[in-house]
């Protein structure tokens, strides 16, 4: 069921890559500091939101582009809401909401969807669940009410639970156990962050504890963390404001409203549970260096550094013309090397940088050059040109991004579901483009030149 989650920094960097080749305890919404809306920029999408008394919020985004639609309803919970010692529940649960409902039989969901030419799919993030389909216009009422059906009462069949156990354990298989790469990472940001802790465990679980998992493991997590209060229901395409109130009323408006948990995780630890980890892989064709530091997002305290660091992971590692590009990768040293990190977590995030060397380069070496690059930049700072050109690069993928029919409802639903208000779409652009060099060098000090991390090696077999 699962699919890349992609947020706002995902698909406008995406389209700024392009664009420069042409030229990642909580408060809701209202408890977050406001953020202040240019007035000269017009808005992203210009979403209309509203709640219904249930407390569901709902978003729309009218384009009449095509006579098509999109829904995508997104629930405050994921990875990081796993009971200890169960990881990988809120992703089951994804899969078991495919299995019925009162009105909707096990597997008819998506049959019903196909048939009508559409398609529908899900996926489970650290810090949400979400799932979607996209319709015809006319077909909005179905999807609509098999939805609701759903969130009001899913089955989760005790019949259907092992099948689908092995469906998952079989996909982690796939995706990570056969993946040397893969279970590199998994076992680096264990290292960072700790096995057990809600950023250190994988979203899709760890093997013997999704074996662990228990039909009421699932139905507690439903009733806990699916009610409409901690829903965020998108709409984009074809469909006026008020027909999507009307329609949001008759299918989601008799759900009964219900107590909620909201999110309530441990406090993130504070030093790396491993600072320095190494690997040899048998199965590894090529070395892999990874180091991320423990940084915060637009969710946490020191929420002002988040553009910043956005910035400052461009002109660090965001392709050719960054300064881990000229260092690493013009000099023969490495093959890639980059630079991540996303503002938009619901709580604690990393700043990552990686390389891979050149074959024949020591790891010692390449590791060394990086870091010189990471000192020269903490000491000196970055230029005013590099600052500059790194946010026209970035928010021109802002235009860029309206092209694409599932932008809009990926983007805000991502930011609205943990608790971020729409501005922070809406507006991006502008206010990346406000991020001056001064701010950049204080954000970089804080995280690179400060904050617990972690250096890893993947490294193959003789290495």
């Amino acid at each position: 069921m699962d699919m890349p989650e992609i947020t706002r920094r995902h698909t406008l960097r995406a389209a700024a890559a392009a664009a420069s080749i042409a030229v990642t305890p909580f408060a809701r919404a209202a408890d977050q500091p406001a953020v202040a809306a240019p007035t000269t920029d017009a808005p992203l999408f210009g979403a209309k939101q509203w709640t219904l008394p249930n407390g569901l919020t709902v978003a729309l985004v009218e384009s009449r582009r095509a006579p098509v639609v999109a829904q995508y309803l997104y629930y405050a919970a994921g990875g990081g809401e796993d009971p200890a010692g169960r990881s990988g529940v809120a992703h089951f649960l994804e899969h078991m909401m495919f299995k019925g409902s009162p009105n909707v039989a096990s597997g008819t969901f998506s049959r019903r969807v196909g048939r009508e030419g559409g398609n529908d799919n899900a996926f489970t993030s650290r810090d949400i669940t979400a799932y979607y389909q996209q319709v015809e216009a006319s077909r909005l009422p179905m999807i609509m009410a098999m939805e609701a059906d759903r969130l009001a009462a899913a089955l989760i069949p005790a019949d259907e639970l092992e099948s689908e156990r092995r469906v998952i354990l079989e996909e982690r298989n796939q995706r990570t156990d056969s993946n040397p790469r893969a279970r590199f990472q998994e076992a680096f940001r264990a290292a960072l962050w700790g096995p057990q802790s809600w950023p250190g465990r994988p979203i899709i679980g760890w093997a013997d504890e999704i074996r662990a998992i228990s039909r009421d493991n699932l139905t507690d997590f439903h009733g806990h963390f699916y009610a409409p209060a901690n829903a965020t229901l998108v709409l984009a395409g074809a469909v006026s404001e008020a027909e999507a109130r009307a329609l949001t009323e008759e299918h989601y408006g008799p759900v009964p409203a219900r107590e909620v948990r909201h999110r309530d995780r441990a406090p993130a630890p504070t030093a790396a549970h491993e600072p320095r980890l190494t690997v040899r892989e048998p199965q590894a064709r090529e070395a892999l260096m990874l180091r991320a530091w423990m940084a915060p997002s637009l969710t946490t305290a020191k929420s002002e550094q988040s553009l910043p660091l956005e910035v400052l992971a461009h002109l660090l590692g965001g392709g050719q013309g960054s300064r881990l590009h000229a260092a690493l990768v013009e000099t023969g040293l490495a093959v890639q090397a980059g630079a991540s990190y996303d503002s938009e977590s619901a709580g604690v995030t990393e700043f990552m940088v990686y390389a891979v060397p050149r074959r024949g380069v020591t790891p010692e070496r390449l590791e060394e050059a990086a870091t010189a690059v990471i000192a020269t930049l903490l000491q000196d700072g970055p230029t005013e040109a590099e600052v500059g050109r790194s946010t026209r690069q970035i928010s021109a993928g802002a235009l860029l991004s309206l092209d694409s029919f599932g932008a809009a409802p990926r983007m805000l639903g991502g930011v609205l579901a943990i608790g971020l208000p729409a501005e922070v779409v809406e507006y991006w652009p502008a206010r990346l483009r406000a991020v001056t060099r001064t701010q950049v060098a204080e954000a970089s000090r804080a995280v690179l030149g400060g904050a617990p991390n972690t250096v890893a090696w993947l490294l193959p077999e003789g290495a």
